[in-house]
């Protein structure tokens, strides 16, 4: 019988998992190995190892397309390793690495134009992967926004509903987030990575950047609203479950979700934790998203309650509200209802 925390990890994530590229199967035979949470990380690498051979053979054979498929799910099964395994901080480091070289070797093959940006913040920096249409000269730009355990490494496949509709896409690892979070911890001015990414970005020809959304899952859920309240750059936003004060939803939190938060945020112990929690709050800035906003999320949501999210919708000035009875956290169990939803309503918003 698996431990409390491998089973809270299936029960929570695994329609994350498939709606992000993890085949079912290997969903399947990988968690079916794992009785002790100790285990997991060594479970998804061996399963990432794999598909990283099957990447090999398929380069030594001049099959580009499957070697690029390979990677991908190769990166897909090292993030997942370690998204919400803080037993060991190096190893966790390692897996996010492995994760990142797999993601860049299946760029090479899938979109040969995707391109790593690094972003000056704060004496440190932070990451992010852009992606273009290839049939639109300037397009506009969504930033993605990940949440607590979600990083660049996880979008391929919802950057691609973006780019099938003619959006080009920027996957950021912001403050506490991938490998941006190995120099930095999160904090609740988020706008801050959102103004540093789009200086960065700033005076490029195939961006129209007059034209930039945000998009958010999560916590990036909160991060989005955020930003695009302070950040007048950003036209349009969106958010998929995201919380209106992450603090008020603590108690009611999977524990590796608060084991993860609290790592991420550079603290001890729970309590302080908790206290960084409630920092992220909505209230002081919402009045100021005077734009146009969406904010989706599923009724049955088992980390951010529904409500969270609408009271970020009710409080926005022009902000719209979405809720699907039988959505999950980020409805990914539904998410051929969400990614469009989402794509599109952004599509028209920045015309």
């Amino acid at each position: 019988m698996p431990d409390a925390r491998v089973q809270a990890a299936i029960a929570n994530w695994a329609p994350r998992f498939v709606s992000n590229g993890v085949d079912v199967n290997d969903f399947q035979r990988t968690t079916a190995r794992i009785e002790k949470w100790e285990e997991w990380l060594d479970a998804w690498v061996e399963t990432a190892e794999e598909h990283q051979s099957l990447a090999g053979e398929a380069e030594a054979a001049g099959n580009e397309l499957t070697a690029g498929e390979a990677y991908l799910a190769a990166a897909l099964c090292y993030h997942f390793a370690k998204f919400v395994w803080v037993v060991d901080v190096e190893r966790n480091h390692a897996a996010t690495r492995q994760a990142i070289d797999c993601l860049y070797r299946a760029h090479r093959y899938l979109d040969p134009a995707a391109e790593r940006v690094e972003i000056p913040f704060d004496g440190a920096g932070l990451v992010g992967n852009l992606r273009r249409p290839s049939e639109v000269e300037r397009p506009a730009l969504v930033l993605l926004l990940p949440g607590l355990d979600s990083t660049k490494e996880e979008f391929f496949r919802w950057e691609d509903v973006f780019l099938a509709r003619g959006l080009a896409t920027f996957s950021l690892d912001g403050p506490g987030q991938g490998e941006s979070g190995f120099t930095t911890s999160i904090r609740p001015d988020y706008e801050a990575a959102v103004t540093a990414t789009l200086d960065a970005l700033a005076g490029r020809d195939d961006l129209d950047l007059d034209r930039v959304g945000a998009a958010g899952v999560s916590l990036g859920g909160y991060y989005a609203p955020r930003a695009a309240s302070l950040e007048p750059r950003v036209k349009a936003v969106a958010g998929v479950s995201g919380a209106f004060n992450f603090g008020e939803c603590w108690e009611g939190l999977p524990a590796l979700t608060r084991e993860t938060f609290r790592h991420h945020s550079g603290v001890l112990d729970e309590d302080a934790a908790r206290a960084k929690a409630y920092e992220l709050d909505l209230a002081p800035v919402i009045a100021e998203l005077d734009r146009p906003g969406l904010m989706v999320t599923g009724k049955l949501d088992r980390v951010i309650p529904w409500e969270q999210t609408k009271r970020i919708a009710d409080e926005a000035p022009a902000t719209s509200f979405v809720l699907f009875e039988e959505g999950n956290h980020v409805c990914n169990n539904i998410p051929y209802k969400y990614r469009p939803l989402v794509a599109d309503w952004l599509r028209e918003e920045l015309g």
